[in-house]
């Protein structure tokens, strides 16, 4: 009968495969990110409580139309990366009577998390940082109160329509975000997907 006993692989062709597998593994990753899921972690305060400064999330980047009350990582209009915010609109956004609901119709290359408090077509006033959506105002425990930051830009009485195609966006420290009340709405494609968990650190382990 003929031996059936397998030639031992020699150190190069080891070497080959652990190559190959590192390289798959590593396209794999990157493939996944590029189109599946991306982790981000929060730079600021603007989301406070819900996430806290270099909390870590994961985004779902198939998922670009997001629901009412989702978080969201998106690129904002540029009028977003000055230091007050800049309307598209010059009477609109702080100290007027009325949030921004015209964009800098340019896209920023920096990314944002905030929450959609406003989808297309809606009607919205904001008082005490609370949004009145369509008339009715929100509910969530994850909105930190303006009362807490004396100034802030937290009333405008003067109702906006959400463009068509587009979301409102805004942060749960609502006396504390540089938000769409001052550079108005994000356009559909700007939005890189809605994040679904939330990583680190252990202790805040879990999903939206």
């Amino acid at each position: 009968m003929a031996s059936t006993t397998k030639k031992a692989k020699g150190p190069v062709t080891n070497i080959v495969e652990l190559v190959v597998t590192v390289a798959i593994a590593i396209g794999l990753a990157l493939l996944i990110q590029a189109f599946l899921v991306k982790p981000y972690r929060i730079p600021s305060g603007s989301m406070i409580p819900t996430l806290q400064i270099g909390q870590r999330i994961l985004v779902n980047r198939l998922d670009t139309s997001p629901g009412l009350g989702d978080v969201v990582v998106f690129h904002p209009p540029t009028g977003a990366t000055t230091p007050d915010g800049t309307c598209g609109s010059a009477d609109q956004g702080p100290p007027h009577q009325q949030a921004c609901d015209t964009d800098v119709p340019k896209e920023s290359t920096e990314t944002f998390v905030k929450r959609v408090v406003g989808l297309p077509g809606d009607h919205l006033t904001i008082i005490n940082g609370y949004v009145w959506r369509n008339g009715k105002k929100e509910t969530g425990s994850y909105i930190q109160s303006c009362d807490a930051e004396p100034g802030a830009n937290c009333t405008f009485p003067k109702p906006i329509v959400v463009p068509a195609g587009d979301y409102y966006m805004m942060g749960d420290n609502r006396g504390n975000s540089l938000d769409s009340r001052y550079w108005g709405p994000v356009p559909q494609k700007w939005i890189i997907g809605v994040a679904f968990a939330t990583y680190w650190p252990i202790d805040r382990i879990g999903f939206f």
